[in-house]
């Protein structure tokens, strides 16, 4: 049976992957229900899944990032608890594929947050009007002031659009209707004029299973102009020389050649996890 046919559960598992650039690893940040996450580690030699810890509480995925060796995990996350010492959110680093802050960053509300790594040892806090205040650092690692690459506001976009372009996206177009912006970022494969389209979405259309950000995404050829929409891929990339998405809380990859893309093969089912109480290594 083709794994793209598989029974998808009512309300699945909303899933966002942060790959590592210059390791074989990657961050999973797996949210359901809606007020519990998980992140978890993934090998991507051997497509083997560790489960990190879970938080009561959200991550903002798109203001997150991993360092180029998979060893750190910056994050923004909220719980609502304002009057504890995170303040209800806070940003922080961990080490991966953990959440105990080595760096922490309390906040008290939701404005910016998260931040990207410049290299292994420098990373940039998202904080344009400098609220947050430093709790500790354990790290080693230093932070620099240099903006990303554009400057797209201080929320999502603001960390996740420079992500995705330093990653090898291309900011294509930008569009705006009723309220909703779409902004469409293309990705070359190595296979047969393919290109991925990722199209994001930024504000309220208030969709089933829908934040105010979220992404679509496309097969493109260049050669022929085919183009196969895939709205149902919450989260897409190259994963070195394979295609891999996510769909209805599962993470999938398939052959792609100039027909198109081949039957699709499970990797891991994140809809089971349920909640642990789990510590960090260190």
């Amino acid at each position: 049976m083709d794994a793209r046919s598989a029974l998808k559960p009512a309300v699945p598992a909303r899933v966002h992957i942060l790959l590592a650039r210059e390791a074989a690893t990657a961050v999973v940040i797996r949210r359901g229900p809606s007020r519990q996450t998980c992140v978890l580690g993934w090998n991507r030699h051997s497509d083997e899944i560790e489960v990190g810890q879970w938080l009561r509480g959200r991550i903002y995925e798109r203001r997150c990032d991993l360092s180029p060796d998979g060893r750190h995990l910056i994050y923004f996350a909220m719980n609502g608890r304002w009057s504890s010492p995170s303040k209800g959110s806070w940003s922080a680093i961990s080490r991966a594929p953990y959440l105990k802050a080595l760096a922490f960053w309390p906040k008290g509300d939701c404005w910016n947050g998260g931040g990207l790594f410049v290299s292994d040892r420098d990373y940039w806090l998202n904080d344009l009007y400098r609220s947050h205040e430093l709790a500790r650092d354990d790290t080693r690692l230093r932070r620099v002031d240099a903006p990303p690459m554009e400057a797209y506001g201080g929320e999502c976009p603001g960390v996740y659009y420079p992500r995705l372009q330093r990653d090898g996206w291309t900011l294509e177009s930008v569009r705006s209707r009723d309220g909703i912006q779409r902004s469409v970022f293309d990705k070359p494969l190595p296979s047969a004029h393919w290109v991925l389209r990722k199209i994001a979405h930024a504000g309220f259309d208030r969709r089933q299973g829908r934040g105010a950000y979220y992404d679509e995404h496309a097969l493109w050829n260049r050669r022929d102009e085919r183009l196969i929409e895939l709205p149902e891929w919450e989260w897409a990339e190259l994963d070195r020389k394979r295609l891999v998405w996510v769909e209805a809380g599962r993470l999938m990859t398939a052959p792609l050649d100039k027909s198109g893309l081949g039957e699709a093969r499970l990797i891991y089912d994140f809809n089971p996890l349920t909640w642990q109480s789990l510590q960090a290594p260190y």
